[in-house]
């Protein structure tokens, strides 16, 4: 995987993203509660702490509970909630090294249809339905991961042309756009 993403708007956290599919993964489990740019710079600051130029699921899954806390913990926090974030990304990366060998990408690698990859996203620890079509709507839209169906698996956040999510955001404009989409949505809840 070798991609452009532009979702942390910081060249170093986004080259990671686009050529680590773990990197995109905890990004995308991050991204709650928190900035966006935030959570998708969460990866790189991770993966610095640990010394290194990736982050590796068994790697991370291995590591002390209270020792990974403390990686994520350091100021600035990785994320608003570093003990909970901390539990969350050693539980997917314990699932990645359980069901596929700590490999992130055989999540997708061989899903046949949108809807057999969208079951597979929604089985991880910290993906709910939402988060699963969001980010099976990422890999559709910016990482070329496109099985039968994936537009309509992906629901809404699969459609084209659509400013909903961090699937369709390629740079500064189109934050801008997706921030107003969902300003708009809450105000439409309201």
């Amino acid at each position: 995987m070798n991609h452009t993403l532009r979702l942390a708007q910081r060249q170093d956290a986004d080259e990671l993203l686009g050529r680590s599919p773990l990197a995109a993964l905890v990004g995308m489990l991050l991204d709650q509660q928190v900035p966006m740019e935030w959570a998708f710079t969460g990866p790189r600051t991770i993966a610095t702490r640990l010394g290194r130029d990736d982050l590796d699921a068994r790697e991370i899954a291995a590591l002390p509970p209270e020792d990974f806390a403390a990686v994520l913990a350091t100021k600035p926090a990785v994320h608003r909630y570093p003990a909970a974030m901390a539990k969350r990304v050693q539980q997917l990366c314990q699932h990645l090294t359980d069901h596929h060998d700590g490999d992130a990408e055989a999540l997708w690698r061989d899903a046949g249809t949108g809807a057999e990859l969208l079951k597979r996203l929604n089985g991880l620890p910290g993906f709910g339905k939402q988060k699963a079509q969001i980010f099976l709507a990422l890999l559709g839209k910016q990482l070329g991961v496109t099985p039968e169906g994936w537009r309509e698996a992906a629901g809404p956040y699969g459609e084209e042309g659509s400013y909903r999510s961090v699937a369709d955001i390629t740079g500064p404009e189109s934050l801008t756009r997706v921030r107003a989409a969902k300003q708009e949505a809450k105000r439409s809840a309201g």
